[in-house]
């Protein structure tokens, strides 16, 4: 007798949900019907405009260096876009525009053509766009007790340490951070 009045009373709950659900969608002001059409229609005009986009694409390398390449693109599937850039970050989104962002484990291609670690006037290892002698300084690390240094390793960094690979660039900074002056 009781499973039958358990019974009874979830059917004429599920009743009265039906029967409030049918109520509320035939109130005036909140029909929302979407013939299969219509649905077929939107989902076909959606895929076959394509979206152009203007994508940005930035390159964080080892040695702080960040390029940026824009690139335009029609995109006419979001999911074959989606899968192109699944390798970087999205950074940022408008309408029409996307930023994304990778990093890059090697140092940037101006330090491969051009960069050199050097030694400033106050003893701070720093990378230089050329010679050190000219002054163009890329990103400065930490200052060499100079006195501690041997005369031809002092001369190499007075002359310039050409830095063309990761490894040549990670070494360097290995071998002269034993020579760190330690701020206390």
């Amino acid at each position: 007798m009781r499973l039958h009045w358990i019974a009874w009373y979830r059917y004429s709950l599920a009743a009265i949900a039906v029967i409030l659900f049918m109520f509320i969608v035939s109130a005036p002001g909140m029909m929302i019907t979407v013939s299969a059409a219509q649905t077929e229609s939107h989902q076909t005009q959606a895929t076959t405009e394509p979206r152009n986009l203007t994508i940005i694409l930035e390159r964080v390398y080892l040695d702080g260096e960040i390029s940026q390449e824009v690139v335009y693109e029609t995109c006419y599937s979001m999911e074959n876009f989606w899968a192109k850039y699944d390798q970087w970050q999205l950074m940022d989104t408008d309408e029409s525009t996307m930023v994304f962002r990778k990093q890059v484990d090697d140092i940037s291609p101006l330090l491969k053509a051009n960069g050199f670690f050097g030694i400033t006037e106050g003893g701070v290892l720093t990378i230089f766009n050329g010679r050190p002698d000219q002054l163009r300084i890329i990103q400065s690390f930490f200052q060499i007790d100079i006195k501690k240094l041997e005369s031809k390793k002092q001369e190499e960094l007075m002359h310039g340490i050409p830095i063309k690979t990761k490894d040549r660039y990670v070494e360097v900074l290995e071998t002269f951070k034993v020579y760190s002056i330690k701020k206390e």
